[in-house]
């Protein structure tokens, strides 16, 4: 397949939903009596997707279309306006900026579509029969998310996710069209992966933006050391697999890559958050430990799931890998529930497991 390289505008396109991202990852942080709510759990799902997906569809669109043309940047260049009106409208008080939310996210959804519809007119075969059925999904999904705008309360919610919903479903169904014309793996993971890569530095920011040591406080200083060891382990995991162990030359619809993706960008923001709230100290200690495994046992499984269909068969994991590592979290899990540890603790422990995953993974 033709190599396709990552343009200079994907990579400054990239840089406006990290903003996003980090945004809804805010909301992780609104702690009532010692527990992050199910309302805001809920809400930071909700918020996550359709920044997720909005991202996801140009990406697709250029994995498959995109040429650098001059059309196509200035379609780009209008997506990051509206992604611009979507940042500035993420909020727990969602309510109050539903319009505004919606009008940037239809934009931008709108404007993928459009780029389908365009495209088709100049290709020929599968190629335009695949351009035409995605262009046609997306305009569906765009138009049940729009008649959210008639309904109140809960109900424009319920309306405005089942647009999003079928514009997600309707590639899967169409799995058997989409092989037909399957992604360019290669460039596919490098997008994922410099997302993921830009999520991860930002992550390292955000933590040592809270953790701020004073002089002589050696304890602090401690916890932002094994943090970033955490996050540098995960980082080593995640890469040395897609440059060594995957193989690129796999024809498929990429499904896999991108609603595992999902998983995994939403388990990132949820353990920089929970090493936040175990730092500032405000959650329980129960719901620390729940909140952090939790989080990091969704990690594990989405990396697993993602890499374990692309690696070349010789390095793929076996069973008794993946028992290996749920046998650890779960040893950690318990000891931690049955004593309580203090929180550099917990995340030492959390930076061997990840040491152990990246170790067993990438040899």
């Amino acid at each position: 397949m033709e190599e396709k390289k990552v343009t200079w505008l994907e990579l400054f396109y990239d840089l406006l939903f990290v903003a996003a991202v980090a945004t809804a990852t805010h909301v992780l942080l609104h702690v009532e009596q010692g527990y992050i709510h199910g309302e805001y759990l809920l809400k930071f799902v909700l918020i996550f997707i359709p920044i997720w997906w909005a991202w996801t569809g140009q990406t697709m669109f250029i994995n498959r279309f995109g040429q650098d043309f001059l059309h196509q940047r200035i379609f780009m260049i209008l997506q990051m306006l509206f992604v611009l009106i979507m940042i500035s409208s993420l909020s727990v008080d969602f309510d109050q900026y539903y319009v505004s939310f919606l009008i940037g996210y239809i934009g931008l959804r709108a404007l993928t579509a459009l780029q389908y519809l365009i495209v088709q007119k100049f290709e020929q075969s599968e190629r335009k029969k695949v351009a035409v059925f995605l262009g046609t999904c997306f305009g569906i999904g765009i138009f049940i998310s729009l008649l959210s705008l008639f309904f109140d309360s809960w109900i424009r919610y319920a309306v405005l996710y089942t647009g999003i919903a079928v514009d997600m479903i309707l590639p899967i169904l169409g799995h058997n069209r989409l092989a037909k014309l399957p992604t360019n793996t290669a460039h596919l993971l490098e997008r994922f992966a410099l997302l993921t890569l830009i999520l991860f530095g930002e992550s390292v920011v955000s933590i040592l933006a809270v953790i701020q040591p004073q002089k002589g406080d050696w304890n602090t200083i401690l916890f932002a050391v094994i943090s970033f060891v955490l996050i540098i382990s995960m980082w080593w995991q995640y890469f040395e697999n897609v440059e060594k162990k995957v193989n690129k030359s796999i024809q498929r619809a990429g499904q896999t890559i991108i609603y595992g993706h999902l998983l995994i960008l939403m388990s990132l923001s949820m353990i920089a958050a929970s090493i936040k709230l175990m730092f500032l100290h405000e959650v329980h200690y129960t719901f620390s430990l729940y909140f952090v495994f939790g989080s990091v046992l969704l990690y594990l499984m989405a990396t697993t799931l993602v890499f374990h269909q692309y690696r070349f068969e010789e390095h793929r994991l076996k069973v008794y890998h993946l028992g290996l590592f749920l046998g650890i979290l779960a040893v950690f899990f318990i000891v931690n529930l049955i004593l309580i540890v203090p929180s550099t603790l917990i995340i030492g422990e959390l930076a061997i497991f990840f040491m152990i995953y990246a170790r067993v993974t990438t040899t």
